[in-house]
């Protein structure tokens, strides 16, 4: 069994392994410790909790140099959060390593006390790459060029964002024997030349999950139909009662509007979306994180890589139109020994995305909302899975149809001419049918007025 003491890294690294609780590594860690290491460029693919962060930054830290006032490490991710997260990470290190300096550099904090600040360059620089460029090239404050390791964490968000240009500006003034790890959930087709241009001869790890989705996680498909959406998304709070419950929908007006819609209604409810102003979202995370909220309505970018501690259950108001997205969500909830339930509305339009989920290995209950309960209303697609009976008519053109073992020049135009012969007999049986009926009906209704006549 692979152990962290096979890396031999530094003691205040072993220290910060103990504090975390870390009893072994991840497959992620297994593979790409070494490597960086040993100094290779390095491509890590895996999904959200795996431990991809300590994954870089245990390596990263054992190499760093204290002795040395200048950068030797930068560490780029595609939000504040998520950046803010990476930092509260590292700062364990320098709890064991008090030499060790680690700075954050994002946007909405005070930009003249941040250039301040770095008047003594920080060993380790972690931000979103719009500030750091910002910082570093147009500031020049930040001094970039000494880095011998540069970072993309969450790359196909970095790059979906539209960040591919600040990250081609900072890594273009850095080190040519400079080491790249680009770590990612996915690999876009877009990523591919950065890659090509920056990385040399990369080592790809790719992690597989064992499952599609946390085993702990029940799913569950609501169907909308003529409902109004935001109806359905209340009676499903009604029924249930969270410890934390992560509300996503796809676009951040959205986010914002059923936020509100719910605060109007009575409860309290947090928000996660861009449009919200960095005094704001600093706020938000920190209330969040304080469990002030019972509901927590989200954009994706709560799903990749932001812990929330507690997640119970999980509303999917929409479904995501990425389908990897389902399973960052979804993973949101259920975590550790703990269980949660992913409810998700959708309508027929939803019906692709579904399939592609099923046919990944994810096993969603079909259920509805009677008289206040939960219902199970079994298998979602029974009635196209429905056997149709064949009609007299069909069962003799299946017999004609079906090829014999030789067949005799001329035999597709027989075929068809028997069909067609077939054809034709069946509607002159349909029209005699009606013919007999409609007499039928016009002598009773002879009858009928004959006696009618006698009474009178």
């Amino acid at each position: 069994m692979c152990t962290f003491n096979q890396f031999k890294l530094a003691d205040f690294c072993n220290q910060v392994i103990n504090e975390l609780g870390f009893k072994k590594p991840t497959a992620i860690q297994e593979k790409v410790i070494p490597l960086i290491k040993k100094n290779k460029d390095v491509i890590g693919i895996s999904q959200t909790g795996t431990g991809k962060t300590h994954a870089f930054l245990l390596p990263i830290m054992d190499k760093i140099d204290p002795e040395k006032d200048m950068v030797q490490a930068v560490i780029t991710a595609p939000t504040r959060e998520l950046a803010q997260q990476i930092f509260d990470n590292a700062r364990l290190f320098e709890k064991y390593n008090p030499k060790l300096r680690v700075s954050l550099i994002i946007g909405g904090n005070d930009r003249q006390k941040t250039i301040q600040k770095l008047t003594t360059q920080p060993h380790v620089v972690i931000g979103t790459p719009g500030r750091i460029k910002d910082l570093s090239l147009d500031e020049q404050a930040l001094k970039i060029t000494t880095a011998d390791i540069m970072v993309i964490d969450e790359a196909d968000m970095t790059f979906e964002f539209g960040y591919l240009e600040d990250i081609d500006a900072v890594a273009s003034k850095m080190k040519e024997d400079l080491q790249m790890l680009v770590f990612s959930a996915t690999i876009p087709q877009i990523m591919r030349p950065f890659l090509k241009k920056y990385l040399k001869a990369p080592v790809l790890v790719e992690i597989e999950n064992q499952t599609i989705t946390n085993q702990n996680v029940e799913n569950i498909l609501l169907a909308t139909k003529h409902h109004d959406r935001y109806d359905v998304l209340k009676k499903i709070i009604s029924l249930i009662d969270p410890y934390i419950c992560l509300i996503f929908a796809n676009t951040r007006e959205e986010v914002a509007g059923i936020a509100k819609r719910l605060r109007e209604d009575g409860l309290k409810v947090g928000e996660i979306h861009g449009d919200l102003e960095p005094r704001e979202r600093r706020q938000m995370m920190r209330r969040i994180n304080n469990n002030e909220f019972q509901y927590i309505v989200a954009t994706d970018i709560a799903a990749r890589g932001i812990d929330i501690d507690g997640a119970s259950h999980v509303i999917n108001y929409q479904l995501p139109k990425e389908p990897d997205f389902y399973i960052h969500r979804s993973g949101r909830c259920g975590r550790g020994k703990y269980t949660g339930i992913c409810y998700s509305l959708y309508d027929s339009t939803d019906e692709n995305n579904l399939k592609i989920l099923e046919r990944r290995g994810i096993e969603f209950k079909n259920m509805g909302i009677k008289n206040n309960k939960f219902v199970d209303l079994g298998e979602r697609l029974k009635r196209t899975k429905r056997v149709k009976q064949q009609t007299e008519l069909e069962k003799e053109v299946q017999k004609i149809i079906r090829r014999p073992q030789k067949v005799k020049p001329g035999y597709k135009k027989k075929r068809k001419r028997e069909i067609e012969k077939l054809v034709r007999k069946q509607k002159r049986a349909i029209i005699q049918n009606d013919i007999r009926r409609q007499k039928k009906e016009r002598a009773r209704a002879a009858q009928i007025a004959k006696r009618k006549e006698e009474e009178i």
